[in-house]
Parts: structure tokens; sequence; C-alpha cells
């Protein structure tokens, strides 16, 4: 059985109004949008799904940072860790037990973090 630190999902909603709100200062434009939706939060990329070595944002330095669709296997992670889901149009991220990307438990929503113990999980799948 996983255990789960803080399970309850959290928003970085502050983060990414922090980052639209300097956005706006530069005028406004529909090129300033384009440039708020690219933003990089704690070092995880708009469109990614980030893992960090601990359950922090460790100098935003992740660990893995994942673009693609599917399984995504990830090597030597024991403990807590922390997931950020910074992709966009609801794609979700899932741990899995098994290096393929099956068996896997719960959806991470779009820019939400989570901290799980990592040790029993093998993969994450990014799923549209």
């Amino acid at each position: 059985m996983r255990k789960v630190r803080n399970a309850v999902t959290r928003t970085v909603a502050a983060a990414a109004v922090l980052a639209a709100g300097s956005v706006l200062t530069l005028g406004g434009s529909a090129a300033a949008a384009e440039a708020g939706a690219a933003a990089t939060i704690h070092g995880c990329p708009s469109g990614a799904v980030c893992l960090y070595p601990n359950g922090s944002w460790a100098n935003d330095k992740p660990t893995y940072i994942f673009y693609s669709y599917g399984a995504h296997k990830i090597y030597n992670q024991y403990g807590i860790k922390r997931i950020y889901n910074h992709q966009t149009g609801g794609a979700t991220a899932r741990n899995c037990y098994d290096a393929a990307g099956n068996n896997c438990g719960g959806h991470q929503k779009a820019n939400t973090y989570a901290d799980y113990d990592y040790t029993p999980y093998n993969s994450i799948r990014l799923v549209k």
C-alpha cells in the first residue's frame, strides 16, 4: 500500500496569477498573453509534468520533466516526491506501479501538485 503525504491536491493558482499579472504589465497584447501561457512555474515549463527530488519545490529544479502523452519510466525514486502537472487543456498525470504505465493510481489534474511516496511507482503516465 502506498503512503501519501498531503494527499489533498493543491493548486498553484497563486503562481499562475502572478505570472499572468506580470504578462498584463507588458501591455495586455495577444503576444503577451501567449507568453504568459508558456510560463515556467517552479522550473516546470508549461505543457509539462515535473517530478521533484523531494516533497518540496527543491530550488525549482525537477528531477524529471515529461512533455509527451503516454508512459514514462522513472528510475531510483524512493520516498516522498512532489509531482506538478503543468499540462494544458485538462490533461492529467497518473502514477503507475509498473514500468509500462499500467496499474495506475488516480488522475492528477492540470495545474495542481501533490506529494507521494514514490517507492512503489515505476512510471508516470500522461493522459489527454
